[in-house]
């Protein structure tokens, strides 16, 4: 379990982590997302030790990550930008990851290699931006850490390759119980995998919840009345409400039963609850906060 306690971090009087605290259960994939510069690749390097925080308190299975080895063995950091010794081929990295992860896999490194067509007499610095990503990747497999860190991983591999890779994480948490906490702008491929997200903004965590969870509290409807338009629903918090035409469409705080409820008061010509998106949820909390959403494009 990775638990953070009130974290902090600035760079020059700016601060990229503002009193976060979470939770990080071991077996579940963790999805992190949020706005640009909000802190999450700051918030990974604090999480793998790389940075020492100004404040607050990171513990790795119950023991502080910062200046640690022991503890920091259990964590594997694939930053955004990988980064290869000069001249290196992968028998290069190969060497020197088994050296610092006494789990690496040496074997399966090299039939992964093999498997995903990467060339190992070739230097590194030949590879496509995607290839040495997808190297990355097979680094942090094989490093036989409980717990792996990936920044933006998913940029740059084509469908095929994020869906190798997608397949490789889960036969990782279903044969070792790896736990991966994964950064991303692509709200789509997050909630296709991730069984819990945190909502990071100006260095702070929004929220912090359940998908399946976080969805049950939004309900989004679509109705045409049958008669004239209330001003609002009592009995629940409208969040959004929008017309086209004869059209409403309300996303609302509370149960699905509750918004039912709320809404059954009325006479309808047309009816529908719709299922709201991770990327609906992320827009709608955001701008709870008074972010423009408009200057951020998503996915």
């Amino acid at each position: 379990m990775i638990e953070l306690k009130h974290v902090n971090k600035a760079y020059e009087g700016v601060k990229a982590v503002s009193d976060v605290s979470l939770t990080l259960e071991e077996g579940q994939v963790f999805g992190l997302v949020g706005t640009n510069g909000a802190g999450k690749s700051t918030l990974l390097r604090l999480i793998d030790g790389i940075l020492q925080p100004d404040g607050g308190e990171i513990l790795v299975d119950q023991e502080p990550v910062y200046d640690n080895p022991s503890v920091r063995e259990k964590l594997f950091f694939i930053p955004d930008e990988p980064y290869f010794f000069p001249g290196s081929r992968a028998s290069d990295m190969k060497k020197w990851y088994r050296d610092i992860y006494p789990a690496f896999d040496s074997s399966r490194f090299d039939k992964l290699v093999s498997d995903f067509g990467l060339d190992p007499r070739r230097r590194i610095r030949q590879y496509s931006k995607g290839m040495r990503r997808q190297l990355a990747v097979l680094c942090g497999i094989c490093a036989g850490t409980p717990y792996l860190l990936c920044d933006e991983t998913m940029d740059g591999l084509d469908p095929v390759m994020r869906q190798a890779v997608k397949s490789l994480l889960a036969g990782e948490m279903e044969e070792r119980g790896v736990t991966p906490i994964l950064s991303s702008h692509n709200l789509r491929e997050l909630e296709d995998i991730c069984d819990r997200v945190g909502l990071l903004h100006q260095g702070g965590i929004l929220l912090s919840q359940e998908i399946a969870d976080m969805k049950l509290n939004l309900q989004k409807i679509q109705c045409v009345f049958d008669g004239s338009v209330p001003e609002e629903i009592p009995g629940i918090q409208a969040v959004t409400h929008e017309s086209r035409g004869r059209l409403h469409t309300y996303v609302v705080r509370g149960s699905r039963e509750e918004a039912e409820a709320a809404f059954g008061a009325y006479s309808y010509v047309f009816f529908e609850i719709l299922n709201l998106s991770l990327e609906e949820v992320f827009i709608l909390e955001t701008e709870a906060v008074g972010y423009d959403v408009k200057k951020f494009i998503l996915g």
